[in-house]
């Protein structure tokens, strides 16, 4: 199994390209499923999850090309991947893959909508607290499907298609919106979802969508207007630049107290975080390339809430903690999203991190110097907070479990790299 190490206490200088966000790719993979004609997705980013939902949905009878060459193999180098769904061969979407990444489930609208069926493995991915998906299921029954749970798949059936109707969430659920947003392009009639998530993902997948020919009110806000259609055209679209990635990068700048230009990177798609940074004594400038950020009046602890968009992600609370554990005084960091986020404070601690959990909040207070420690990554985010802390850590870090990090972050040692940091993989 992949470690990585590094060997801190480098600043970090130069420049790293922000690839296509992955949590905008994956929905608008599965979107593909909507249609007979092909969907062209570009700023594709090269994960281990985009690879996996490739062999989920080629399962399901959709031919995959890369790149237009015609190479149906996935490519460490495609920027560009044509889904073609023809012919739905198969409507079950087996535990075996769906178990490997919780964005599996994203096919169980677009299956339902178009095939008037689906049997969809209930999801896995990383242990960070549950992610219901009764949301899903309760408003997909509202436009008439038939659900019920049969030994661990969601079986539903929808014979004569489904309708339009309100939707109202009890709560705001990025999964969920996407979901019905999906399905409701192909249902009868309009549809409307309340309380739908805004964040930049929902907003590409639904500006993906009215490219497909569906008719979408209100995008960006948090009440939706789908208005179904009977069938979808062929379309091209670029993928989103990953806020993820860059808010973890512009964080990297922080902690190691260095200079960075992220290329390719939107300030709009980050307000409350560069925000954040800024009060945290960070310089957040656009460029005409992306963004740059560096360290320009000392480093101040700065309290976080984790919110829905437009608030603070909680995709960014584990690499905000790494961050303040370095910063002077001391930080208050609360997740609302999901329970159990907390596993990377152990790791940090090990590193010789102050922190203290009170329930869903964390009281970091910074320290003068953190160690270099053999560490193990638990889920996607926390194993790059601790790339973070390796970064800003007297001696050698290794990183171990890195497969999480591999599922979300593109050549994350060779952009660091290339920046000046002392960090390479270790192959098994």
């Amino acid at each position: 199994m992949d470690r990585i190490r590094i060997v801190g206490g480098r600043p970090l200088k130069g420049r790293i390209p922000i690839s296509g966000a992955k949590n905008a790719a994956l929905p608008l993979m599965t979107a593909a499923l909507l249609t007979d004609q092909p969907l062209t997705l570009t700023n594709l980013p090269h994960l281990r999850d985009i690879q996996t939902l490739c062999q989920l949905l080629a399962q399901h009878g959709v031919d995959i090309q890369f790149d237009g060459t015609g190479n149906s193999a996935f490519s460490t180098q495609a920027r560009r991947i044509v889904l073609t769904a023809k012919d739905i061969t198969n409507t079950t979407a087996p535990y075996d893959l769906v178990r490997k990444m919780r964005a599996s489930v994203l096919v169980l609208g677009p299956l339902l909508a178009r095939c008037g069926e689906a049997r969809v493995s209930l999801p896995g991915g990383c242990a960070i607290g549950t992610r219901p998906v009764d949301l899903h299921i309760g408003a997909l029954e509202q436009l008439g499907a038939h659900i019920a749970i049969d030994g661990g798949y969601i079986v539903a059936s929808a014979p004569g298609g489904l309708t339009g109707d309100r939707v109202v969430f009890p709560k705001v659920s990025v999964g969920a919106t996407e979901n019905l947003l999906m399905a409701a392009s192909l249902a009868k009639g309009e549809t409307v979802l309340v309380n739908a998530a805004r964040e930049p993902e929902v907003v590409d997948l639904a500006n993906c969508l009215v490219a497909l020919g569906v008719e979408i009110a209100g995008i960006g806000t948090d009440t939706l207007t789908i208005q179904g259609r009977q069938s979808l055209r062929a379309t091209e679209h670029e993928i989103v630049p990953d806020r993820i990635e860059t808010g973890t990068y512009a964080m990297a700048a922080g902690i190691t107290d260095g200079d960075l230009e992220l290329v390719g990177a939107r300030s709009d798609l980050l307000e409350s975080v560069f925000k954040t940074l800024r009060r945290a004594g960070l310089e957040v400038a656009d460029t005409a390339q992306g963004v740059r950020v560096r360290r320009i009046n000392g480093f101040h602890g700065t309290d976080v809430m984790t919110e829905p968009f437009p608030g603070f992600p909680t995709d960014l609370q584990a690499q905000m903690m790494a961050v303040m554990t370095r910063a002077s005084g001391a930080a208050m960091i609360t997740e609302t999203i999901f329970e159990n986020r907390f596993m990377h404070v152990p790791e940090l601690m090990r590193m010789g991190a102050d922190i203290t959990i009170h329930g869903a909040s964390a009281l970091v207070r910074g320290v003068p110097t953190l160690t270099g420690a053999p560490v193990m990554a638990t889920d996607l985010r926390a194993s790059v907070s601790l790339v973070l802390a390796g970064l800003a850590a007297e001696g050698e870090t290794l990183l171990n479990r890195v497969y999480h990090l591999d599922r979300g972050y593109e050549r994350v040692e060779e952009k660091l790299a290339a920046c000046g940091a002392e960090i390479e993989r270790l192959r098994d």
